[in-house]
């Protein structure tokens, strides 16, 4: 079961509130006493302006994170551990989508193992989220334990 501190909560959901209408994305990283929110930039509306045909949805229905920030998150999981990514989903429930799941694999596997995806559900004031996890024996991911409260 994922554990955060409330500090970090309140972080990602003002991510998530301030991104709406569009999707969010980030991670979270600890050094194992401190959480550090690392939000990142969501290119899916320039990827869909660009090239429609690869890209048909924008920013309203999906995330692409940015490949620098990407980058920076990788090396900084060299000191620190990935706790978490999280993605917000506006106007909608919070599940992990096919997509979702098809983005957090490398070759069947997780691309981040032990790493917990969260989404965060934003209805214009109402915001809930939902943590999933790696799941060994099921080969999936799933929903983990005591999903998050609303706000």
């Amino acid at each position: 079961m994922l554990t955060l501190q409330s500090e970090t909560l309140s972080q990602i959901y003002d991510h998530a509130k301030s991104e709406f209408p569009y999707e969010c994305c980030g991670a979270i990283l600890s050094d194992g006493t401190q959480e550090f929110v690392w939000k990142c930039r969501n290119i899916q509306n320039e990827l869909h302006q660009e090239d429609p045909d690869t890209y048909p949805r924008d920013a309203h229905t999906a995330y692409v994170i940015h490949p620098d920030d990407l980058f920076r998150i990788t090396k900084a999981s060299e000191t620190q551990q990935i706790k978490a990514f999280y993605h917000s989903h506006p106007n909608h429930e919070a599940y992990f989508s096919e997509k979702d799941k098809a983005d957090a694999m490398m070759w069947d596997e997780p691309a981040y193992p032990g790493t917990t995806y969260l989404v965060i559900s934003v209805y214009d004031t109402e915001i809930s989220v939902k943590a999933f996890a790696w799941d060994d024996t099921a080969k999936d991911f799933i929903e983990v334990e005591g999903s998050f409260g609303k706000t």
